[in-house]
């Protein structure tokens, strides 16, 4: 009876390798094959020349999905000959984190570093992130996080006090581009296919990444698949990239960094960046209904009486889209950014408002004038409510002059100062005109 004659050991682990990914195939072996952050790991870079030296520190390294934070965790410990762990903050626990840290004080006490690489380490909660600091001080580990969130609100302040936080950048599409080529020409990674693919295609797919080197070579290895003959054409590209939407974190950085841009383009009365950013949160899966209540906040707190049309529309266009839905609503909302943006602005009822509120914050539970106040019962009117109230409709021009509507504290306060612009031009003389008006009626005292 024959036996099958087992692989030699080079050929399993060549055999194993192909298995994996082109994009894990692809990772760099050195700092010089880190593609698109020359800013970080420039030659006299700091942290560069940190890494080099084999003394490392802990730290937080913020950058988008794909820009080579885990990467640069494992050149790192490589550079410093550290023993390197890693654990997923969406996989883990507590316990798993207990286990990791075990683990490397046995190693500590051997002699050996640790590089823990901790990623999504924004999704930890306090306890858990807690428990690196003791190991961290003392020097049993170096930790390396990894998150796509502002570190300032995700991790703890103790955590960041002990660690340097280090931004990395979205890989520019040149640099992605570089890197397919080198894909397509190393032993490592498609060069044995003998594909043909021309700049344009590559820069197709660099865009389609978004700045995203992992998500770009996952795309290669796709086209590469459907690639007839070995010609990467735009029939193989049309597939792999249709549908393909822009980075967009529903809920992360990403997301209050693009809305934040559309609030202040419609602010700064830009309406192309208005809809370059309304379109780009709809492109990327926004929620159509956050849009369009994130649209009526912006109609009332920078546009307010300038053009209150403006409100009306925002309403108005919310309802659009709940009766037409995507992706016809979608140009009502684009409409309705275009208008707000050119509208007047005026942000006057809003700063009103706050200063009313600060007013009431200071002066406490002010009484209602006696004659502004309800009397419906015998007793209410023999205390004096109601007394001496004047009915507007029946004084010249509709309007009491002299009649005092704000408590006593504040009589003459002014809280509306409505702007220059659009509607609220002709407010502003109007509120003018009776303001003086009043203080006539008042036999000349000035208004403060």
């Amino acid at each position: 009876m024959s036996r099958r004659n087992p692989l030699p050991a080079d050929g399993l682990f060549a055999e194993s390798e192909a298995l994996k990914p082109l994009a894990e195939r692809m990772r760099p072996r050195s700092l010089d094959e880190i593609f698109g952050q020359p800013r970080l790991l420039a030659a006299a870079a700091p942290l560069r020349r940190s890494i080099e030296s084999g003394h490392v520190h802990s730290m937080v390294l913020w950058g988008p999905l794909g820009c080579g934070k885990t990467t640069l965790a494992l050149l790192l410990a490589k550079y410093a000959n550290a023993r390197f762990s890693a654990i997923s903050a969406v996989l883990s626990g507590l316990a798993d984190v207990r286990k990791a840290l075990a683990q490397a004080e046995v190693q500590f006490a051997q002699g050996e570093r640790s590089v823990l690489f901790v990623d999504e380490v924004h999704r930890f909660n306090k306890t858990q992130q807690d428990a690196f600091l003791p190991h961290i001080e003392k020097g049993m580990i170096v930790f390396v996080g990894a998150t796509t969130e502002n570190p300032s609100f995700e991790l703890n302040s103790a955590l960041l006090s002990r660690c340097r936080v280090h931004v990395m950048d979205a890989v520019s599409p040149d640099a992605i581009v570089d890197a397919l080529k080198r894909a397509l020409s190393d032993e490592r990674g498609l060069a044995g296919q003998h594909l043909r693919i021309d700049g344009t295609a590559l820069a197709l797919i660099a865009r389609a990444a978004d700045g995203d080197v992992r998500r770009a070579l996952t795309l290669l290895e796709i086209a590469a698949e459907l690639a007839t003959d070995g010609l990467i054409d735009e029939a193989a590209l049309d597939q792999v990239l249709a549908d393909r939407t822009r980075r967009f974190d529903k809920g992360g950085e990403q997301f209050y960094d693009q809305i934040s841009a559309l609030h202040k383009s419609v602010r700064s009365s830009d309406a192309d960046a208005a809809l370059y950013w309304c379109t780009r949160m709809l492109d990327g899966g926004v929620d159509p209904a956050y849009l369009a209540r994130r649209l009526t906040r912006m109609a009332i707190e920078d546009i307010g009486l300038a053009d209150p049309r403006a409100l009306q529309l925002a309403l108005e266009t919310w309802d659009t889209f709940d009766r037409l839905g995507a992706p016809e609503g979608e140009l009502a909302l684009a409409q309705t950014a275009i208008y707000l943006a050119i509208a007047a602005k005026s942000n006057a009822t809003y700063a009103a408002f706050n200063a009313a509120r600060k007013v009431i914050g200071e002066t406490g539970t002010l009484d209602v004038p006696l004659h502004l106040r309800n009397a419906p019962t015998k007793l209410m009117k023999s205390l004096g409510y109601g007394r001496n109230y004047q009915y507007d409709h029946d004084a010249e021009d509709g309007i009491a002059l002299d009649q005092q509507c704000l408590p006593d504290a504040l009589v003459g306060r002014k809280f509306y100062q409505p702007v220059a612009r659009g509607l609220e031009a002709k407010i502003s003389e109007k509120l003018d005109a009776l303001r003086v008006a009043r203080r006539d009626a008042r036999g000349g005292r000035s208004e403060t």
